[in-house]
């Protein structure tokens, strides 16, 4: 039994999106995918923190979720931006049972439960918020408003059950060169968050992610180009 985390895969197995066309790391991912993911045995759990599918709807990435299926253990998903075939956790869950599909579940406004050897792990999450999405308008302010209590909620659920370490994982980097999310930091320290995994970063932008202890949260990327398209172990 093993707990990984792996973000940005960006599956396009039912629409015509594949990510080879970025050349570089991109080229070929399904093959490397395959080759990562095959790691993974009945009893682990996979943490994907956000842009999972390219599909715009369900229908469209059910493709992406059978493929992701295929492979042993427990899978939980985390919204991204470009996950926009993402609806209500009711319709999700509706339509994963319609089509036959197991072991796949939603990590938003909740929390989950990972034993590890030496106790159980709690684990969070939420989209997040970035700069390059803030504008400066109420919309902004409330959308970054409205993750931010996504997070507590989350964080809050993981306070009803005794966890030894509190993993939260979230799309949007919460640091990020100068930029630091406010909101979402201050939830993850006042949270007692042991560490933080994000994705969103691909190519050069990596250089800017910040990866390592700020005010007692370790903070680490998890974007598939940035990783080598190999889920990283957590817990073992």
């Amino acid at each position: 039994m093993a707990l990984y985390v792996l973000a940005d895969l960006h599956l396009s197995c039912g629409v015509d999106k594949p990510m080879d066309i970025f050349g570089g790391a991109w080229r070929g991912y399904m093959d490397k995918l395959r080759a990562g993911l095959s790691v993974l045995q009945d009893g682990d759990t996979l943490v994907m923190p956000g842009d999972f599918s390219w599909g715009i709807s369900l229908s469209e990435a059910l493709e992406d979720f059978r493929f992701l299926a295929a492979f042993p253990g427990r899978k939980l998903l985390v919204k991204g931006n470009h996950d926009l075939w993402w609806d209500t956790q009711a319709k999700m869950e509706r339509f994963l049972t319609a089509n036959g599909i197991g072991g796949i579940e939603f990590l938003h406004n909740n929390c989950f439960t990972y034993d590890a050897p030496d106790g159980p792990v709690a684990l969070c999450g939420t989209r997040g918020w970035f700069y390059e999405e803030d504008h400066g308008t109420d919309h902004d302010d409330k959308m970054r408003a409205r993750e931010v209590c996504r997070l507590k909620a989350s964080l809050n659920a993981a306070k009803t059950a005794a966890h030894v370490r509190i993993y939260c994982f979230v799309h949007y980097p919460p640091v990020y060169g100068s930029y630091v999310c406010d909101g979402i930091v201050a939830a993850l320290e006042e949270g007692g968050v042991h560490t933080c995994f994000y994705g969103h970063l691909h190519g050069d932008s990596c250089k800017s992610a910040f990866c390592g202890v700020k005010n007692g949260v370790n903070y680490r990327l998890v974007s598939c180009d940035s990783v080598g398209f190999q889920p990283i172990l957590i817990e073992p």
